[in-house]
This record gives C-alpha cells, sequence and structure tokens, in this order.
C-alpha cells in the first residue's frame, strides 16, 4: 500500500527562486509535451506516446539549457504525469462519461516536480537534498512509516512543502473486529450515523466566505501585473488554503475516529459531480466535501483491518428501516413517519439504518428482508 506524508519546507531565497525556477521548466516541458500529442493526433492522425516523449528528452536536454539545470528522472515523472492524465481521459471516454480533454498549464496551475529517490533526491536528517537546489530544510513533525519511493517538492500559496510517497508493504493488519455502522451525509448535518450520532457541518467555506470576498474585491481594484496586485492575490491564495487545511484536518480527525471505532464502515455511493449541478446546493455541497471524508476512510481502514464500503444510494431515504415500507416524502420533509409499522424518526437516521442494512446484505452479513 502506497502512503504519502507531508512536510513544511524552509528554503532559503536562493533555494526558493531555484524551486520557482525549476517549476516552471518543467510546466513548459508539460505544456510542449501536451502541443505535440494534440498536433499530431489533429494533422496526422498520430498517437504519441510516453516511451517517444521520452527518448526525445535526452536530445532536447543537450539543446536546452533549463532542461539541462534539471534531473532527468524528476522530468520523466513530468512525462508520467502527463500520460496518465490522458489515460484518465481515455478511460472516461471509453466509459461514456463526460470528459474533459487534457489542459495546457498556467503559472498558478502546476506546483509540483516529482523526484525519484536516490536520483537527484533524498533525506538525511532535518534536511532534504535536490539536484539543482540543494539541501532544504524541513520539519519532520512525524516519522516516515515505509520504504520511500518518490520525493516531492510543491508550492501551496506561499508555502513549500515536501511529499513523502512510501511503500508499506509487509504483514496485513490484524481484522478490525468493530461494529458496523452507516452514515448518511447531508448539509443541514454533516453526518448521521446509524448508532444515532449527529455530526455537524462545520461549513469552514461559509465561515470565511466573507473575508474571502472582501480579498478578492481588494484584489480586483489593482491592474494585472502590479506589485499591489500580486500582494492582496497572497492574501486571497492563503485564505482559501486556511480553508482548505481546515477541512481537511476535520476529514482527518473524523475518519480516523471511524476506523478505530469500528470494523465496517458504509457509505452511499454518490454521484457528486452531478449533484454539485445544482446551483442552489453546489457551494454548499462542495464546501461539504463528503468525497474527502470517504477517500481518507477509505484508505485508513485499509491500514487498520477495517472495510469500508459504497452501497447504491437509491431507496435509502425513502424506505422504511423497520418494515421496508417505501414511504415517499421531499427534501424538505426531516421526519420519516412509517404509516405502515408505526415508526417515527429523524429522516437521516433512517437513512443511515438502511445504509448500514444494505452494506451487510452486501457482505452477506444480514438477510434479505431486512435491508431491501
Amino acid at each position: 500500500m502506497r502512503t504519502s506524508f507531508r512536510y513544511r519546507l524552509y528554503p532559503t531565497r536562493q533555494q526558493t527562486r531555484a524551486m520557482t525556477q525549476m517549476l516552471d521548466t518543467h510546466r513548459h516541458l508539460y505544456n510542449r509535451a501536451l502541443a505535440e500529442r494534440k498536433d499530431a493526433w489533429e494533422q496526422e492522425q498520430r498517437s504519441v506516446r510516453y516511451g517517444d516523449q521520452s527518448a526525445q528528452l535526452k536530445v532536447e536536454r543537450t539543446t536546452n539549457p533549463y532542461l539541462a539545470q534539471t534531473n532527468f528522472t524528476s522530468c520523466q515523472q513530468t512525462l508520467r504525469r502527463l500520460d496518465k492524465t490522458f489515460q484518465a481521459f481515455f478511460r472516461r471516454v471509453q466509459c461514456g462519461e463526460t470528459a474533459g480533454y487534457p489542459r495546457f498549464k498556467g503559472r498558478d496551475r502546476f506546483d509540483t516536480v516529482d523526484f525519484v529517490v536516490g536520483d537527484g533526491s533524498k533525506i538525511s536528517g532535518n534536511r532534504v537534498y535536490f539536484q539543482h537546489i540543494g539541501n532544504v530544510r524541513i520539519v519532520l513533525h512525524r516519522p516516515i512509516n515505509g520504504m520511500i519511493k518518490t520525493l516531492s517538492f510543491t508550492r501551496r500559496a506561499d508555502h513549500w512543502y515536501l511529499i513523502v510517497s512510501c511503500d508499506r508493504g509487509g504483514p496485513a493488519p490484524v481484522h478490525h473486529d468493530g461494529p458496523a455502522v452507516g452514515i448518511d451525509v447531508g448539509l443541514e448535518k454533516f453526518a448521521t450515523l446509524s448508532t444515532g450520532e449527529y455530526i455537524a457541518n462545520p461549513r469552514f467555506f461559509r465561515r470565511d466566505e466573507q473575508v474571502l470576498a472582501r480579498a478578492q474585491r481588494r484584489m480586483s481594484k489593482y491592474a494585472k501585473g502590479t506589485p499591489e496586485r500580486g500582494y492582496h492575490k497572497r492574501i486571497v491564495r492563503r485564505t482559501h488554503e486556511r480553508i482548505a487545511n481546515r477541512r481537511k484536518d476535520f476529514a482527518h480527525k473524523l475518519s480516523r475516529r471511524l476506523v478505530s471505532e469500528f470494523g465496517l464502515i458504509v457509505f452511499e455511493d454518490l454521484t457528486i459531480t452531478r449533484m454539485i449541478k445544482n446551483h442552489a446546493l453546489a457551494k454548499s455541497i462542495a464546501d461539504a466535501s463528503w468525497n474527502q471524508l470517504m477517500r481518507y476512510t477509505q484508505y485508513k481502514a485499509e491500514g487498520a483491518g477495517a472495510l469500508c464500503i459504497q452501497i447504491d444510494p437509491r431507496g435509502t431515504s425513502q424506505r422504511c428501516s423497520a418494515c421496508n415500507a417505501v414511504v415517499r416524502k421531499d427534501l424538505s420533509i426531516r421526519v420519516h413517519q412509517c404509516p405502515s409499522c408505526g415508526l417515527e424518526i429523524d429522516r437521516d437516521l433512517n437513512a443511515a439504518l438502511n445504509i448500514v442494512g444494505v452494506g451487510l446484505h452486501s457482505l452477506e452479513l444480514a438477510p434479505r428482508s431486512r435491508c431491501l
């Protein structure tokens, strides 16, 4: 299993300039490789593979002074990133999904350079070495667990971070014997557990929305390229970063708690990309970031011996968790009242009970009559 660890970097001014220059070099390499693939297909109906572009890279490094000042393997990693983007694009097309063609990267949309450990990069104590940059100070606030495979530096707002990707091979974790839980996510309450517990919606973006809007208005008063606009643009980036960090911290803590307490965790397999097309709820759905919690819970469960699955969400809100009768109700109705058995409970709790029931049935741990 691959796991990533993120640590704060504290480069000097000279190292910051070198890292910024390296980001620009890799961004230009990415865009040129994308343009080559695009032109080859449009003009000659010819596909360009990663192997072709990697072979050309050796020749380009002899004529391009910027590429010559970068690590060869790191350039290959950038070309692999583009290749993975195309593979994902073709996979979505074959599945009939709406697939966006790979885009060219602007200065603010390319912020990571990858290195293979031992080839132009290594960690030694509280320093990480990158070829053509030097030894950069890092803060190892927690130990690195596993065999290091790649090292990457990334820029977030005005801060630099080190991403350590590790292979955590070894014996499988001990099976988690905890109980099962179904989780119904929502907007009024962030999550409702089948145990009867409710998790309040923190609404991180909504809390800082006015601060962000004020910073964006101030930035818009200045022309592009001016120092004043750059100053206010950094404030906007820091505000976005603060919101994202709070959201990640919340999801990490909640997912860790779920994995520690429960052996089976069941979510609904929601089509969030379709739900977010509802303009009245799009901002609130994006702010909740349900998928982030599901992803964090999934990989934490793998390392803890627990099981995290997703089930078909159809009918979980309309079906009675006690007698399986279908009780139609709009989103505005927040209480489930069953005319057949007389059950009267919160709508979200009823859905959570149905979710855990369907999850148990899918694993053949519960009879069909209790779930469907």
